[in-house]
């Protein structure tokens, strides 16, 4: 059975690509850092593990996958938002989230793969935002992290292409998760308007891209960002 690990997987859009990607037969780790109940029962009802870690942290990074072993697949999830004016920032806020979204990347991919040129196979998949593509007033660090995000999986794409091993990012629009719960039902609205297919995303929708992406149907699909927006427009 091929092994993945997905990061920040105890809910939202991370707990969905674990459940589909089990549905397809993979056996999927679930990490979380601070939602363990919510992981255990997801590790339990997938027949899994989970593996508490913060990706920001390669020290933690590293025991997680010495405790999992070589992965076939990676799904780098793991994510933290940050809204305000940039001017309001704090050095140690800016820190926490390019630490978070794109060091976390970078530790998880880095550990994941040595295993994967071993094998001359692999997938990674990478989980950035349309506020990567377009930017978002009020959200410029997380958009520069997610845009970062998309370099990172086109310049990766390039240097493992050689071994066999595919990597490729998703940019989801606005998806209906715990990640959208400071704004307002009026906020939300706007954000429906916005969207051309006239509803927010599911986790479900990102989850099967993941999917896509992972099988082998996308095995000649390697460096792409896949838009799962809705036709939002930004």
């Amino acid at each position: 059975m091929k092994k993945a690990l997905v990061t920040g997987s105890s809910r939202g859009i991370g707990a969905e690509c674990a459940r589909a990607l089990a549905q397809e037969g993979w056996r999927v780790t679930i990490n979380y850092l601070n939602s363990r109940d919510k992981a255990e029962a997801l590790a339990a009802e997938l027949g899994s593990e989970a593996v508490r870690c913060d990706v920001s942290d390669s020290a933690q990074v590293r025991a997680m996958f010495e405790r999992t072993g070589g992965v076939d697949l990676l799904v780098s999830n793991a994510g933290i938002a940050w809204s305000g004016l940039l001017a309001e920032m704090t050095d140690g806020e800016w820190r926490r989230i390019v630490d978070v979204n794109l060091g976390g990347a970078f530790n998880c991919c880095r550990a994941a793969i040595p295993h994967m040129v071993h094998e001359k196979a692999g997938s990674i998949i990478c989980i950035s935002s349309i506020l990567g593509v377009y930017g978002g007033s009020c959200e410029t660090a997380y958009s520069a992290t997610k845009g970062a995000l998309i370099a990172f999986v086109k310049g990766l794409a390039k240097e493992l292409g050689p071994s066999g091993i595919r990597v490729n990012g998703i940019a989801p629009g606005s998806i209906d998760t715990d990640m959208l719960s400071c704004f307002t039902a009026e906020d939300k609205a706007g954000m429906v308007e916005n969207t051309y297919l006239g509803r927010l995303g599911r986790p479900e929708d990102v989850a099967r891209a993941v999917c896509f992406l992972a099988g082998d149907g996308a095995g000649f699909i390697t460096g792409q960002v896949l838009g799962v927006d809705g036709a939002m427009v930004i």
